[in-house]
């Protein structure tokens, strides 16, 4: 991919990064210039990233987003290799899909804590390290399912409603202190975490259902990312930005 926004001298803090959309972006801001802290549960998943990227300007930080310290501890090891923080991707997510008489107690708090309380934490990581004089970003990851209902996906779709509320809420209180907060809803884009719960034939039908005709590619939303990053954005504050080839607009 060509680089079409300079990130040089910007340090990105992204969660999920060890798969699909939030391993995209790392590897696309890190080739734009920026410095990425890869924060993902999985190891191994980091590993894989750090083989493809050749290690520059990727700081892998295994933690679970879920857990406050543990996500303010990546946070400061990534500020005291850099600096400061200039941003943060709430990306990490856990999607199931399942009729609601069947969600558990377990289920229930497991995605609630990723989705929700992860991202509380991506907040207070950007608020405790960013530079006062500089401003800083902060993107949270919604999706078509915050505005539409989609049977069996009850729970994600409490998470992701959620982000696009945070994201207006973070708009309005943090816009004072120098920091624009947006929303990215990528409409139906399989990745590889998504294609293993989605068969083939529910591809074909959605692609259907998209006004554009296809369905959406990692590039899409790495587009879209590198430029609500980018100082190009610096007046776009409390917008949902919808990639998903006009479903949210059809309704």
């Amino acid at each position: 991919m060509s680089t079409v926004f300079d990130l040089h001298g910007k340090t990105i803090l992204v969660t999920g990064a060890g798969r699909g959309i939030g391993r995209a972006v790392t590897l696309a801001a890190s080739r734009s210039g920026a410095t990425v802290g890869a924060l993902e549960l999985d190891p191994s998943l980091l590993h894989l990233l750090m083989s493809e990227s050749g290690g520059e300007r990727i700081v892998p930080l295994v933690a679970d987003v879920a857990d406050r310290e543990a996500v303010m501890a990546a946070a400061s090891k990534l500020a005291r290799i850099t600096g400061r923080l200039d941003a943060v991707i709430n990306n990490a997510a856990l999607i199931q899909y399942q009729p609601i008489e069947e969600v558990s107690e377990a289920t229930l708090d497991r995605i609630l804590a990723v989705g929700i309380k992860g991202a509380v934490w991506g907040v207070q990581a950007l608020l405790a390290h960013m530079d006062p004089a500089r401003g800083a970003v902060l993107i949270n990851m919604s999706s078509p399912v915050a505005e539409r209902g989609y049977a069996r996906s009850s729970v994600y779709a409490m998470t992701k409603a959620a982000m696009s509320s945070l994201t207006r809420t973070m708009a309005a209180e943090l816009g004072p202190r120098g920091i624009r907060t947006n929303a990215l809803a990528p409409g139906s884009v399989p990745t590889p975490g998504a294609v293993a719960m989605t068969s083939t034939e529910e591809y074909r039908r959605r692609a259907a259902t998209i006004p554009l005709r296809r369905l959406g590619r990692e590039e899409d939303c790495t587009h879209s990312l590198l430029f609500l990053l980018s100082d190009e954005a610096s007046f776009i504050n409390g917008a949902i930005l919808h990639v998903d080839g006009g479903i949210a607009a059809a309704g």
